[in-house]
């Protein structure tokens, strides 16, 4: 059988970006790349990110900062609409009914088709949603991070909203090709990364270890299994992993043929509980959403 050439014949039709990736670069390169393709796929891009003091991450929320956000990236993309606009980080000095509300302008205008928040917490989605309807959350869901399923899941089922979760391979240690802290280029940022540190890292590395077991068993990578295992939680959910090298980009998409039984879900759950990870996503969690 011929190989498959572009992503787009692989099936894969949600492209996702932001402006905060490579300071509006990765726009540029998306929307050169997909010029002409505009038909065949849906595009999610993302605003409030913007930029870093040190190690903090700047989060801007303000109306009138989403609204030049949303300019900036329709130029950069080289399109009219977005189909899909992101808050990519909550602003806690602006109320969440001033952000949504400038971007339900954007939706009137016609410069944005739907709306989604990125790592919002349970509370902040209802607030939001109680503004203008809120199409997708996209946060960090996998094995190696289930406190989406505490709160967040059920109110986005409960109100209509889907799931997109980033890092379905938790930032690479469920790929099994991680095996020491040593495997990181200097300016890989994960060095940094409280879970892929010290005993945090040893703890976890017999987590992934379960994972490969479970993989070779299945018939599969642990990468596909743990994108499989995020499919099987229900139609409403679409990881987005990411990839620079297409033999991982194909390996990827095959992931939608491994399917589970009640008896594969229950034995994944013991093999990694909800709160087996040791260590927390970030050095710095403040930019995490997590009101009540």
């Amino acid at each position: 059988m011929a190989r498959k050439s572009s992503t787009l014949e692989l099936g894969v039709t949600l492209f996702d970006t932001a402006n905060a990736y490579g300071l509006g670069h990765n726009e540029r390169l998306v929307g050169r790349v997909l010029a002409t393709h505009r038909d065949q796929m849906v595009l999610a891009t993302k605003f409030g990110i913007a930029g870093r003091d040190g190690a903090r991450m700047v989060i801007d929320g303000r109306p009138e900062y989403a609204k030049a956000c949303c300019e900036e990236s329709l130029q950069r993309l080289g399109i009219e609409t977005i189909d899909l606009y992101y808050l990519h980080r909550v602003d806690p000095d602006v109320p969440i009914e001033e952000t949504v509300g400038a971007m339900a302008d954007l939706v009137a205008q016609g410069k944005v088709r739907y709306l989604g928040l990125s790592e919002a917490s349970a509370a902040t989605i209802r607030r939001a949603h109680a503004v203008h309807p809120i199409s997708a959350l996209q946060s960090e869901w996998s094995l190696f991070h289930r406190e989406p399923e505490e709160s967040v899941l059920p109110t986005l089922r409960e109100l209509g909203i889907g799931f997109v979760p980033f890092s379905p391979l938790g930032r690479g240690f469920l790929t099994g090709e991680i095996k020491s802290p040593d495997d990181f280029a200097p300016n890989d940022f994960r060095r940094h990364n409280p879970r892929f540190q010290g005993d945090n890292f040893t703890r976890n590395l017999q987590l992934v270890d379960r994972v490969v077991h479970m993989a070779g068993e299945k018939g599969c990578t642990p990468s596909q299994l743990a994108l499989a295992w995020l499919v099987a939680q229900g139609d409403d959910i679409v990881p987005i992993p990411g990839t620079k090298r297409r033999r991982y980009l194909e390996e990827n998409v095959a992931a939608l043929d491994v399917t589970f039984d009640a008896g594969d879900m229950a034995r994944i759950d013991e093999l990694v509980p909800v709160d087996a990870v040791a260590g927390p996503r970030y050095e710095d969690m403040s930019h995490i959403d997590r009101s009540t």
